[in-house]
């Protein structure tokens, strides 16, 4: 019969080789903060990944400007709580500005937020309390087609009349300003000359549910590194030294 101690072992190992899962049970998961407006699909890849282990964080709290959008109702479905912002006098759980920040730096204690499609300007005073620990998820390859307008289809719409080839998400670093904070991440697709809008939004939207989850992966497992000129870039573990 086999040693009990071997079993256990054996199982150890098991669960190393899935480094990932690992990671998600560590003791430095991250916590996470979702800002979300409409459907929600990046929180959910976001969230998916956190369950299975790819990320090494927790979603502790979905914050949106639309009550009952879909990725509120996500939230509710899985049991992370949701909070209003702006403040709604006709939802409960509204907060305002001041009351945002304290929520999540203080009593939550969230070391990210994560702008999933939501559509309202963020908050100054909150901006400056995550100063390179927030991010946005942008459909199109900043500094083109960004800034207060591009939103949503209005995006897609404004790549295929440039003509534009290529196209894909950016993911970047918020700062006071609409789609202007740092990028620490773009993938890119092909766009052709009869392409519709609305074709163009769904091969990008595909790579926008690849790219989020692994800078965010690569954020909380502290693999984000900024050089001498403030530019961000994901680096292995072997790599960050040479940032430091």
């Amino acid at each position: 019969m086999m040693p009990k101690h071997k079993s256990k072992r054996r199982s150890e190992s098991k669960r190393r080789r899935d480094g990932f899962r690992i990671y998600a049970q560590a003791e430095q998961e991250k916590r996470l903060a979702v800002f979300v407006s409409g459907g929600g699909s990046n929180f959910r890849a976001i969230h998916e990944a956190c369950v299975d282990g790819r990320i090494r964080g927790k979603v502790v709290a979905v914050v949106s400007n639309k009550p009952g959008c879909g990725g509120w109702n996500y939230a509710q479905e899985m049991g992370i709580p949701t909070w209003c912002y702006p403040n709604l006098t006709s939802e409960p759980t509204s907060v305002n500005e001041k009351e945002l920040t304290t929520m999540l730096k203080e009593t939550l204690l969230v070391d990210y937020v994560l702008l999933a499609g939501y559509l309202k300007k963020i908050p100054v005073e909150l901006v400056h309390a995550y100063r390179r620990a927030m991010l946005n998820i942008h459909p199109a390859l900043l500094p083109s087609f960004g800034g207060p307008g591009y939103y949503g289809i209005k995006v897609h719409k404004a790549v295929v009349n440039a003509g534009c080839r290529v196209s894909g998400p950016t993911v970047h670093f918020v700062d006071e300003e609409y789609d202007s904070g740092k990028i620490v991440g773009q993938r890119t697709v092909q766009v052709y000359p009869t392409d519709s809008p609305e074709e163009v939004a769904a091969r990008v939207l595909k790579e926008e549910h690849v790219l989020y989850p692994h800078v965010v992966a690569s954020l909380c497992d502290g693999r984000v590194a900024w050089n001498e000129r403030g530019i961000p870039m994901i680096c292995s573990e072997t790599e960050i030294n040479k940032w430091e």
